[in-house]
């Protein structure tokens, strides 16, 4: 079992794989060669799942964080008797061009020691336990560091301390006087391939220097916001980036698997895939916080994977990092789970849901990008054109919602409220979508939604927007109702809805949950924490709502959760305050940029949707 808290976690990534490092400076998650690829080192998951450890003898306090305009993490270790810097990295190659960040990384983990003052004792612990920790490797010293090798990979250490080998395990004791510097690296490279070999010292160094000066390099190209919250928004952005794939322009959920929403529960799952939910939310962040270059990539990754679906079937909800469709989901026995929260499961059954707010996400995700894209070809436009047709065709049904339920399906309102945001979209886009002849049936069918989402989407005893159709629980959700723009911010019935969730769907820290699971909607047992991107909504509704004193009070709430190193995971435990989830979350810092700019927007008298 591991134990460490979650929030204890820093992320690494090389736009191609993520791993997570404790603040006593140990791996305890790292994924060759994508991010969705079995661990390497797992401990996150179960402690005999593999780790890799560099940290002080003895007692030590540490404070962390990233050097500046980058995701190169700085640990400073403090003892009686010296200091101890880490800087940590994943490797992003050669490339010189801003614009494609990682395209040549090498796969490879980078570590670098310094002692800044007095003495200080060192131990390192290596330990790689490929395939979620089922193989233990054959692990031997070669010259200039360790090879390990198992199952259907090979791990070459370079490390200028001699360990001793045993149990598929290095370690190594040794000390380090002021001004003395050390580094390590880690490379993997498949059965089959060439063994990497270990790097010399210098080269590790200036690997590591590289990889800082790449990140700021994109950082000063690709960010320009300088509204309120500036630092939290830029770092936001270059967390998105840290996790997108290099290769195709996916943006993953989180770094992680199985990172539970209770501790001890079972709600659990995989999120290192890619999911057509988050595209307008997505959109909108990264032009924020980053550039339309960012924008377009995820975009042209979600109409790659999503266009090439079979014809006779809904829009599948969420694709592999590299297009992929069959998400088929597992359990891996043999893990106990972070804090014993079981089962740990690979893949994601969501996949094959059928969730209808897939159409207006994927058309809103066009719309915003609509002047970039300029001419469609011919296979896009058919594509985003069907979306429309299938909204109007399908809002009637019952679907598994935004929250992906696996209870029976429902009449959601955010369904409706979407495919009704898909066909609203594509009138607005008809002409570039050579359908102006199917403008008038888009915008027919979406009155006829309007009309139901007005009608029977409004609860007058419950003065809201409800979870469903004819319901009467609330649900975070409905708070998009003014966010997408189908009512102003400032109408009755949205103020009513604001209100209403933030006394009946709030904990004790005035965070917002999705919705009551003791309503038994979602068809699973045990509960969840409150929900970060619910509570940046929240924020937003009350800017738009012309609140913008009450917005930065709840914005405030919500980034006060960031960990020292200014990132989120998805949900917050009530009781205690702690990270829930899988981290850092996508969704946690899209909604963090998206409330800055709404309230920024707000204050200046500007339209904040």
């Amino acid at each position: 079992m591991s134990d460490i808290p979650i929030a204890d976690h820093a992320l690494l990534s090389d736009r191609h794989s993520a791993a997570l490092v404790t603040t006593e400076g140990s791996v305890d998650w790292l994924c060759f060669p994508r991010f969705d690829s079995a661990s390497v080192f797992g401990a996150l998951l179960d402690k005999d799942a593999g780790h890799w450890s560099i940290r002080p003898s003895g007692e030590f306090t540490v404070t962390r964080s990233y050097v500046e305009a980058s995701m190169v993490l700085r640990t400073v270790f403090d003892t009686a008797e010296g200091t101890l810097e880490l800087l940590d990295a994943m490797d992003l190659g050669t490339s010189s061009d801003p614009h494609r960040l990682g395209e040549n990384a090498p796969h490879a983990l980078l570590r670098g020691l310094q002692c800044t003052r007095g003495r200080v004792t060192v131990e390192i612990s290596f330990a790689p336990r490929p395939e979620y920790g089922l193989v233990l490797p054959v692990m031997t010293l070669i010259e200039g560091g360790a090879r390990a090798v198992g199952g259907p990979d090979r791990f070459t250490l370079t490390s200028p301390i001699v360990m001793e080998c045993a149990d598929g395990t290095g370690r190594a004791r040794f000390e380090m006087a002021a001004g003395q510097h050390v580094y390590f690296a880690l490379r993997s490279t498949s059965l089959g391939q060439p063994l990497a070999q270990p790097a010399l010292q210098g080269e590790i160094a200036t690997a590591l220097e590289a990889t800082i000066e790449q990140w700021r390099a994109w950082s000063k190209l690709h960010q320009s916001y300088d509204g309120p919250w500036r630092d939290l928004v830029l770092h936001s952005g270059r967390v998105l980036q840290a996790l997108s794939y290099q290769p195709t322009g996916a943006i993953v959920a989180a770094a992680t698997t199985s990172l539970p929403e209770q501790i001890g529960g079972t709600r659990n799952w995989d999120y290192r895939y890619s999911w057509v939910r988050d595209a307008s939310f997505t959109m909108k962040a990264l032009w924020v916080a980053a550039c339309p270059d960012e924008a377009d990539q995820f975009f042209g990754f979600i109409t790659a994977a999503a266009a090439h679906a079979h014809p006779d079937r809904p829009l599948q909800i969420m694709f592999g990092i590299g297009g992929e469709h069959d998400l088929s989901e597992r359990e891996l026995t043999h893990l106990t789970g972070w804090r014993d929260s079981s089962p740990v499961r690979v893949g994601n059954g969501a996949w094959s849901q059928p969730q209808l707010d897939v159409y207006g996400e994927m058309l809103d995700a066009a719309y915003r990008l609509r002047d970039e894209l300029g001419e469609l070809e011919p296979a896009i436009r058919t594509f985003l054109a069907g979306l429309a047709d299938a909204a109007a065709a399908q809002w009637e049904q019952t679907d598994h919602g935004i929250w992906e339920v696996r209870g029976e399906p429902q009449h959601f309102l955010y369904s409706k409220l979407m495919c009704w945001l898909a066909l609203d979209r594509a009138v607005a886009m008809a002409d570039q979508l050579h359908a102006s002849e199917r403008a008038d049936g888009w915008a027919a069918e979406a009155d006829r939604i309007r009309e139901a989402i007005l009608d029977r989407g409004y609860n007058d005893e419950v003065g809201a927007f409800t979870q469903t159709l004819d319901g009467t629980e609330l649900d975070a959700s409905s708070l998009m109702v003014s966010l997408v723009g189908f009512l102003p911010g400032d109408d009755a019935r949205v103020q009513s809805t604001v209100d209403a969730i933030a006394a009946g769907l709030t904990d004790d820290r005035g965070l917002v949950y999705r919705y009551r699971v003791c309503a038994g909607v979602d068809g699973l047992d045990g509960d969840e924490g409150t929900f970060l991107l619910c509570t940046f909504w929240l924020a937003r509704a009350l800017a738009m709502a012309g609140r913008t004193g009450e917005a930065r009070e709840v914005f405030g709430r919500a980034v006060g959760c960031v960990n020292d190193l200014g990132l989120l995971a998805e949900e917050i435990d009530s009781a205690t305050g702690e990270h829930l989830g899988n981290t850092p979350q996508a969704f946690s810092h899209v909604g963090l940029i998206n409330a800055a700019w709404s309230i920024q927007q707000a204050e200046q008298g500007a339209d904040a949707g």
